[in-house]
């Protein structure tokens, strides 16, 4: 019920993927699939200690696999804007292309605390620093068409009530709920996931899309 396998035999050759938080869990393993199917993957996290252990990882792992891409690492911190642009700016330099982003990097359930640049954690890394890097790479990404942009979200997005109050993001005028502002930044994914694919329709832009998440998204609100 809750595993799926993918049996897809599709190839990447010569495509370059950029995932965020890849040094662990879903990205890490997200890495070595798309490594194993040839494509050029870059790992963008915030301790590159971390990123280059996953990255040695993944090759070791992919060492016998006839065409095997490569994986490299780079520097992201998603709770400071500074690190978001700076990593952005590292990418355009160094990549001609950008065929896939995937925002998978996020904090969950932590206690109250503020990103660097003063929004409260959760809704600025899953969030804000997402939301940036990706408008920062979109041009690169919308000239490497066929391209895809996956924006990683959660069932919690759900979560009731489902506003998000755009006039208090660091919830200075609230008590402070960690599941609600966890569920606040995942239900911002998919906003921001559904506006995106609008305003890319008939641009070149089209293949986007967020998973997982609920087609249960009717009245879900931003107020501000």
């Amino acid at each position: 019920m809750f595993h799926r396998k993918c049996r897809s035999n599709a190839r990447l050759d010569g495509k370059t993927v950029v995932i965020t938080g890849a040094n662990t869990g879903i990205g890490k393993a997200t890495a070595l699939d798309l490594t194993r199917r040839g494509g050029r993957v870059i790992l963008a996290c915030r301790d590159l200690k971390r990123a280059q252990d996953a990255a040695d990882d993944i090759r070791r792992k992919t060492s016998g696999t006839e065409g095997a891409g490569e994986v490299l690492t780079v520097h992201l911190d998603l709770s400071s804007l500074d690190s978001v642009r700076e990593c952005a700016q590292t990418l355009l330099r160094t990549e001609k292309y950008i065929n896939i982003l995937i925002n998978n990097a996020g904090v969950c359930l932590c206690p109250k605390g503020l990103t660097k640049d003063g929004f409260e954690m959760q809704f600025g890394v899953n969030h804000l620093g997402h939301f940036l890097f990706t408008n920062l790479l979109l041009p690169r990404i919308m000239r490497s068409a066929p391209a895809r942009i996956i924006i990683v979200s959660s069932h919690i997005h759900v979560m009731r009530p489902t506003d998000i109050f755009l006039d208090d993001v660091a919830w200075e005028n609230r008590p402070y709920s960690t599941f609600k502002a966890y569920s606040h930044s995942k239900l911002a994914n998919v906003l921001f996931a559904k506006e995106l694919a609008v305003k890319l329709q008939g641009t070149g832009g089209d293949n986007l899309c967020f998973r997982p998440g609920s087609s249960s998204d009717r009245g879900l609100t931003a107020r501000g």
